[in-house]
């Protein structure tokens, strides 16, 4: 059972420094966080009673009650209820008991295999299961029987939730199924869902909406998923009940402010202690847990969760469990020879599968061998509490020979994953965006086709689907999500859902690719992100903030037109009608915690619930599509890309285009430009002699000790060198410290970027050299229309790229504002 005992929250600037704070202290509400923990709620005084007490009333009483209980209902409804209660009653009255909820627990109805209650019907009468379900959903609406929930959830009700709030006679029940139908970022479907889990968990609880707590609705989800009864559970065991419930009970004021308005807080793990990151892996040794919990708590406050935790389970789980395991008579760190070598020989394989070799136990040996020096440093300061287990460490240096080998063979290897993937990214980019395209033009398509018609769309027959579900949700809840089937291949697509899949495909890899950013930098995006600087020569340029995840350290990158244009599509997507991007929390895998509400980027509606894309979603969805293009490609059968992939490729573009490094160091946010230069993979012997001249003429005219830092003055240079790139037709592209290679021959040039807006005179020069080479045809000038049909190639290159990029609607970005200011 998930329960946490505080709620922590972060912001985007102190992610990483949240483990190290102390608790907030909470404002008393009804409902503190200390008491969430699922739980069935108490059985109230009165129990809800909407039409008295009927728990011993005979069987005509009831079937009195059936024209009263509806009252709006036809008097053949109200007969077939009846019907119902005769069979259903009748079969109860049999059974042991004095209440009617007595015989019912005695019945076969109640328990975890619970029986469904059509049982009852004779076979063949469908109307008989019809009747009974009507009876059923009387009696518990009624408050005769309290059913488990097992029990209730045997049976299928058509529509229980809205007969239910009829018969409670509940304002608060009345407000809440406003306030669920006014929650426009809900599908109707979830709307409908969120009204059923809030009935079924009263029903069989017992109790009235306004004994409803945090803490008995969590219970319910819970309960939920342990039986597999959640809405979808066959498919996905992780799924949960009742979030759309929770946040409209959350907005309606039920649950207290100090309440988070997601119950996925209480559903995912916090943070554990460190008492508890050691207590996981059963240590025998009392004192040797202790200075674990001790150092370990030590070590925290320099450093992250998730660092903690690894170093917890090498400590406590790999070395120490391990050596116990071996030699359960080892009091003190001090390890003979002989069991340090069985201990070695041990760490070669998974500690939970022994058949795999461990791939990286240098880092075991890392963390071991630093607990040893640590103790024997800290001993000097604090003798009394570090010095009684101050010993030899076993490991020596010699242990550790080969490990610089070793990063520089990962290096290696990663370099030549970089050149593998560099030739298949715009393989891939041009997959994403393609199909994207293509679904947006079919969704349009198809929107105004009526259910069960077909329509023809880039030459393809399609037909809108019209089954028993679309026709039910399109008379209860509006307009269905658009499904077609494809005639070609006979193929059902779910349009609605994987144009959205598609589009944060694509926009997940324009990021990415363009900016160099990490995952976790990617996930924290927010609008306050995007901001704008002035230049000094008026030029206003478009910045990307990153927050610090990794190295503690924010950092802005200038926004290339790609990468602007990627971004203000994920805004215009998150602000339909000039509404404000949705305030969401955002959960953070590593650090096991929650953010405040903030206007994450990417963030979407999954389900009952608005959340951020998920790392796990994010890689999920570049696997799918690099196997996707593997069914025709050859080259991606074997090749799958990874978000940091595109990092590295950004690296590798930036330096080998002659941007400095310590540059492009401060662009991917390295604190040492090693790790910079490891990013890279080289491809030409040329480029790197070349630019090995360039840093070494730099080096000489810096001293070392100030070479990184970037001067004003070079900042100027770096500056200026994009605004002489350009030119008449558009932008020169050419590397930063290169002169122009081509003798300004621009139309001829891979380097020029045309400006769309330059395509008409693109086009007189086009047709300038038309007439040109028709007059060297008619002279015969045969040098000189060779050299005419090479530049026409180039213009109608240009050309073809230029109307490329004018397909691309302008977006109003909507950059966040300063509110103003309220005297």
């Amino acid at each position: 059972m998930a329960s946490r005992t505080t709620v922590e929250v972060y912001t985007v600037r102190n992610r990483r420094q949240n483990y190290r704070e102390e608790p907030r202290p909470q404002q008393p509400s009804r409902f503190t966080l200390a008491t969430i923990k699922a739980a069935p709620a108490p059985r109230p005084e009165n129990p809800p009673a909407p039409f008295g007490d009927l728990s011993r009333v005979g069987i005509t009483e009831l079937c009195d009650l059936c024209m009263d209980t509806l009252p709006n209902r036809s008097k053949a409804v109200a007969e077939k209820r009846r019907a119902g209660v005769r069979v259903l009653f009748g079969h109860l009255v049999a059974l042991p008991g004095e209440t009617w909820q007595e015989r019912w627990e005695a019945s076969d109805f109640n328990g975890e295999d619970a029986t469904p209650i059509n049982v009852l019907a004779r076979p063949g009468r469908r109307l008989d299961s019809y009747n009974l379900l009507a009876a059923l959903k009387m009696a518990f609406g009624l408050r005769i029987i309290q059913p488990s929930l097992p029990g209730f959830r045997a049976n299928k009700f058509n529509d229980y939730a809205e007969p239910f709030r009829v018969m409670q006679r509940d304002p608060q029940l009345d407000e809440f199924f406003k306030t669920a139908d006014s929650q426009a970022q809900l599908a109707a479907v979830h709307q409908h869902r969120a009204k059923f889990d809030l009935a079924c968990a009263l029903t069989t609880q017992g109790i009235a909406l306004e004994h409803l707590t945090p803490a008995a609705l969590l219970h319910y989800a819970l309960e939920n998923r342990r039986l597999g009864l959640t809405h979808g559970a066959k498919s996905n065991t992780s799924r949960v009940a009742a979030l759309g419930t929770w946040e409209v009970l959350h907005r309606m004021g039920h649950f207290p402010p100090d309440v988070p308005p997601t119950m996925r807080t209480f559903i995912y793990g916090g943070q554990l202690t460190v008492e508890g990151l050691v207590d996981r892996y059963n240590i025998k040794n009392a004192g040797v847990r202790q200075l674990l919990i001790d150092y370990l708590a030590r070590r925290r406050s320099d450093t992250d969760y998730i660092t903690i935790e690894g170093l917890a389970r090498n400590l406590a789980s790999v070395f120490w469990a391990t050596i116990e395991r071996i030699n359960p008579e080892q009091k003190d760190l001090a390890l003979s020879q002989e069991v340090y070598d069985q201990w070695r020989a041990e760490i070669q394989y998974r500690t939970r599968d022994r058949t795999k070799l461990r791939k990286d136990t240098a880092s075991v040996l890392l963390a071991v061998r630093g607990l040893y020096i640590d103790l024997h440093s800290w001993a000097i300061g604090e003798p009394e509490r570090w010095a009684q287990w101050v010993v030899p460490c076993p490991i020596q240096p010699r242990d550790l020979k080969g490990f610089g080998k070793r990063r520089r063979e990962v290096v290696r290897q990663m370099a030549d994953r970089t050149r593998v993937r560099q030739p298949l990214l715009p393989v891939l980019v041009q997959h994403v965006e393609a199909r994207h395209g293509h679904l947006v033009s079919l969704l349009e398509a198809a929107t105004p086709v009526p259910m069960g018609a077909s329509f023809v769309h880039q030459g393809r027959r399609y037909s809108r689907t019209d089954s028993t579900q679309d026709r039910r949700l399109a008379r209860i809840h509006g307009e269905p999500p658009i499904r077609v089937i494809d005639h070609g291949t006979g193929e059902t697509i779910h349009l609605t859902m994987a144009e959205d899949s598609a589009f944060w495909e694509w926009a997940v890899i324009e990021v990415l690719r363009h900016s160099g950013i990490r995952i976790e930098e990617l996930c924290e995006l927010t609008h306050l992100s995007i901001r704008q600087y002035q230049r000094p020569n008026g030029e206003v340029i478009a910045l990307l903030v990153v927050a610090p995840s990794k190295s503690e350290r924010e950092r802005v990158i200038p926004m290339s037109a790609e990468l602007f244009h990627a971004i203000a599509q994920i805004v215009r997507r998150q602000t339909p009608h000039g509404q404000a991007i949705p305030l969401v929390t955002r959960y953070d895998g590593h650090e096991r915690t929650w953010s405040e509400p903030m206007p994450f980027l990417l963030q979407r509606q999954h389900g009952a619930v608005r959340g951020v894309l998920a790392q796990g979603t994010i890689q999920g969805m570049l696997k799918r599509t690099c196997e996707e293009i593997g069914k025709t490609n050859k080259a991606f059968a074997a090749t799958k890309f990874t978000p940091h992939d595109f990092r590295r490729l950004f690296a590798t573009e930036i330096v080998n285009g002659g941007l400095p490094i310590h540059i492009g160091a401060a662009l991917l946010g390295h604190l040492n430009l090693q790790t910079t230069q490891g990013y890279v993979a080289v491809f030409a012997e040329d480029l790197v002699k070349h630019y090995q001249e360039f840093l070494d003429h730099r080096r000489s005219l810096r001293p070392e000790g100030e070479y990184g830092d970037v001067t004003p003055k070079e900042w100027a240079e770096f500056e200026e060198h994009f605004d002489k790139r350009k030119v008449e037709l558009g932008n020169c592209a050419r590397p930063y410290g290169s002169p122009c290679q081509h003798e300004h021959a621009c139309i001829r040039c891979p380097m020029l970027q045309v400006n769309p807006k330059m395509l008409p005179r693109l086009a007189e020069i086009e047709k300038d050299l038309i007439l040109r080479r028709k007059k060297a045809e008619e002279e015969q000038w045969l040098g000189e229309i060779e050299g005419i049909d090479l530049t026409l190639t180039f213009v109608r290159s240009k050309q073809a790229e230029a109307a490329r990029l004018t397909r691309r609607a302008p977006v109003d970005l909507g950059l966040p504002r300063p509110r103003p200011s309220q005297n």
